[in-house]
């Protein structure tokens, strides 16, 4: 379902600048986790709480979403959370090599017809970029609610250069859940029992 274009989210988004522009880059030194597709933001804010002497950079393409995330942010004093209005497919444009320690893709479009799955943020197109910006080593942590999704991205991570550390086709009766962070399809979806798929996967 299509989102409500949102009244006056340009002058919302200004009102937010100073989280907009990561180029001013919080405290030097930090490892920095970038999570695509932030939403309304409350994952990114329960790990920026979790974790604060990491750098968290929020990347989200529609303007009418990512707002509500910064308004988010801002509310809550957050020091460590950065975002980025971009397609994932221009992450490239933004960050040097070797940058980004970890990356989190929580409950992306599945694009479920074959001739979409191009989009896939799991799609080679897309690993090719992660490999460019992630370090050696880094992980990605995927949730998904789409089990074809979830089987498609365990091929494509396999057949591009990733290992596969840890993988479950239902996290909640699983060992990872200990320690996870919930987004805002995430509580929805336990509430009512569908299974969440999670992986993590190893950029080697």
């Amino acid at each position: 379902m299509r989102m409500r274009k949102k009244k006056h989210t340009g002058e919302r988004i200004q009102a937010c600048l100073e989280y907009l522009n990561y180029n001013y880059m919080f405290d030097a030194g930090r490892e920095i986790y970038l999570e695509i597709g932030c939403g309304k933001g409350e994952f990114i804010c329960d790990m920026a709480q979790k974790y604060p002497d990491v750098n968290f950079i929020a990347v989200e393409y529609i303007a009418d979403v990512i707002v509500m995330a910064m308004e988010k942010v801002k509310s809550m004093y957050l020091s460590n959370v950065k975002f980025l209005i971009e397609n994932a497919l221009n992450l490239e444009k933004h960050f040097p090599e070797n940058q980004i320690s970890a990356l989190y893709l929580n409950f992306s479009d599945p694009w479920r017809k074959r001739y979409q799955w191009h989009f896939r943020l799991t799609h080679k197109n897309f690993l090719e970029i992660y490999k460019k910006i992630l370090k050696p080593g880094a992980k990605i942590m995927l949730k998904t609610d789409n089990k074809d999704f979830f089987d498609f991205s365990v091929k494509s991570f396999t057949s591009n250069g990733f290992t596969i550390e840890n993988q479950t086709y239902d996290l909640y009766n699983s060992e990872f859940v200990n320690g996870n962070i919930q987004t805002e399809y995430e509580k929805k979806f336990v509430e009512q029992n569908v299974p969440i798929y999670y992986l993590i996967a190893v950029y080697n």
